[in-house]
Formats: C-alpha cells, sequence, structure tokens
C-alpha cells in the first residue's frame, strides 16, 4: 500500500492532568477531575492526525517492550496509521511524559526519554521512504542517536526522488543544538520550529528574524508558530503572518503537532502556502479545545466545514527588527 506521509520521531505515551487549581505544594494532595492516559510525542500525534484528515500515513519511532509501547502501537494501529516501521526495543522503557495541567497557566512537562534514544537513520528505510509524498520527523535533537549528518542523507536520498522533507524539533534542555540543527537545513523544504524554539536557537525574539535565521542556514521555507500570536511563514520569495481561529482554550498539548499535520495535508492536496498556513491553523486550533494532544483534533470533513465558516486573517508580514 503507497503512502502520502512517513511520520518519524518521537513517540510518548502522555500522562495528563485535567486542568487543576494550582501547583501542589510539597506534601499537598490536588484533586483533578480526570488522569488520562493518551498518546503523544511528535511522530505520533501528527501520524493520528493526518489519518484523521484522510492522509494515507506509516510511522517510525521506537518503543520499549513494555505496557506503554504496546498502547502506543495499538493505538496508532487504530487510529488508521501503518505501525510496521516501529521498533520495538529490549532493555528499555517507552519515553512517557507527565503533563500537568494549571488553569490559566502552561503546560508543566515531566519527561523520560526511553526508547526513542535508540532511533537512528538505520531505522528509515529508503524503500519506505521511496513510496512516499511528504517525509516529516519530528522530535529532533531530542532523537539522541539520529545525527545530524545521518539525518541529512536520508532527507538528501528523499529530495533525489521528488519527496518534500519537513523538520520539527524538541530542545533538550540548555544543550548547543545549532551544529546538529545547521546539519540537516540545508536538506529541508519546511522547518516548523515555535518562537520559543526560534528565540533559544536564534538569540531573536521577532519570529521573522528567527525566521531570516534559518533561511540563511539553508531551509527552503520557515514556518514559526507562536501560539495565541499566529504563525509565520519566510521563503525565499514571500512572507505571510496568519491570525488564528477563534475556539475556546481547554489545553495545549499537541497543538504545535496539530498544525505541523494540517501543513503537511495543505501540500497534500496542492494548497498554496496561504492554503497550507489555514490548514495548519485550523487543526491546531481543534486540538486546544481537549487536555490530550490528539482527542479532539478534527477530522478532514469538520476542517474543511469549519475553514468555511472561519475565516483566517493572513498579510504579508513585516520585516523582522
Amino acid at each position: 500500500m503507497s503512502i502520502d506521509c512517513l511520520s518519524v520521531g518521537i513517540l510518548v505515551a502522555d500522562h495528563l492532568t485535567t486542568p487543576i487549581s494550582h501547583v501542589p505544594r510539597a506534601g499537598e494532595l490536588v484533586l483533578a477531575d480526570d488522569l488520562p492516559v493518551a498518546v503523544g510525542g511528535c511522530a505520533a500525534n501528527v501520524a493520528l492526525d493526518l489519518a484523521r484528515a484522510g492522509v494515507r500515513v506509516a510511522t517510525i519511532g521506537c518503543v520499549g517492550a513494555d505496557l506503554f509501547g504496546r498502547y502506543l502501537i495499538d493505538a496508532l494501529k487504530a487510529g488508521g496509521a501503518r505501525t510496521e516501521g516501529i521498533r520495538v526495543a529490549d532493555g528499555t522503557h517507552t519515553s512517557q511524559t507527565l503533563i500537568v495541567n494549571v488553569a490559566g497557566e502552561d503546560r508543566r512537562f515531566v519527561h523520560t526519554i526511553g526508547a526513542n534514544a535508540l532511533l537512528c537513520a538505520d531505522d528509515i528505510p529508503l524503500e519506505l521512504v521511496r513510496q512516499c509524498k511528504v517525509l516529516y520527523v519530528g522530535g529532533y535533537l531530542l532523537l539522541r542517536s539520529l545525527t545530524g549528518p545521518a539525518l541529512a542523507g536520508v532527507f538528501r536520498a528523499a529530495r533525489q526522488v521528488g519527496v518534500k522533507t519537513v523538520l520539527d524539533i524538541v530542545l533538550p534542555g540548555k544543550e548547543d543544538c545549532w551544529p546538529a540543527l545547521a546539519a540537516v537545513l540545508p536538506e529541508t523544504d519546511v522547518f516548523l520550529p515555535n518562537s520559543d524554539e526560534g528565540e533559544a536557537l536564534t538569540g531573536h525574539r521577532d519570529p521573522v528574524r528567527q525566521a531570516e535565521h534559518f533561511l540563511a542556514a539553508g531551509t527552503a521555507s520557515v514556518v514559526i508558530t507562536c501560539g495565541g500570536g499566529g504563525s509565520v511563514l519566510v521563503s525565499r520569495d514571500q512572507r505571510l503572518h496568519a491570525g488564528v481561529y477563534p475556539v475556546t482554550f481547554v489545553g495545549g498539548t499537541g497543538a504545535g503537532d496539530a498544525f505541523d499535520a494540517g501543513f503537511i495535508t495543505g501540500m497534500l492536496t496542492g494548497e498554496d502556502a496561504a492554503g497550507c498556513l489555514k490548514w495548519g491553523s485550523a487543526l491546531g486550533a481543534s486540538c486546544v479545545r481537549g487536555v490530550g494532544a490528539t482527542e479532539t483534533v478534527f477530522t478532514r470533513d469538520e476542517a474543511l466545514e469549519f475553514m468555511r465558516r472561519q475565516k483566517l486573517a493572513i498579510a504579508p508580514s513585516k520585516q523582522g527588527n
């Protein structure tokens, strides 16, 4: 079976709280309405979101030989993603994240890398890459065994056969990640960091300046997501700023991944840059209506109807300052 997108990267079992009133003090018990377990991690989230949007998708990643690894594989299969590319590794545990949602505040995270540390370029079969139209890698830089030169080689091979390469990242603390990123950007068609990551990597607060920095490093186009500030797209021939769709915010987990999935859906359906921003913004907006990363993301029909009814402000962006 051919595929439209190959989603590669981190696979995580998320442990979430529904919004609580405050962070517990030492020894304090705070009650939550629910403590759900959900699919998480860039590659898993994007795969499930793409499948909901009607995209044929396969997943590449590593999990441990444990309960949470089986859970992730079963959930991805049930959601419509192919999973034969997921490696089950003995001697390690599946990556997990504790996500604490506090009412009116940003999320707090506690994370264990686990099996994601083992994913390497050899886990990405070129025969499968050649079957797809878009190769997405999410959570790069947190993937300890996926080096810059090796990923650049995979991206180069993909582009040689007409496959578009899309990259998103997760920054591992205060490490100097620029050399590893700079090795891959010249082989990247679309780079999708958020503005916090952009500032950490470039030193610029302005998202347009961030995008210009990444563009100068070789990527063909950059989309900086800015939360409630919308998104900024900068390529060699255009600069766009998109607003946000109005929705009720419940939790931000997975919103960036949903944006990535929407943007990729736009690419696969032949949309121009503005159309891809609309798709990304629509799926991102649908995600924040719940605490989990994928539970409220639109299906294809829901997204099309939403975009028909709601207008997204998109205008040329100003020069960076």
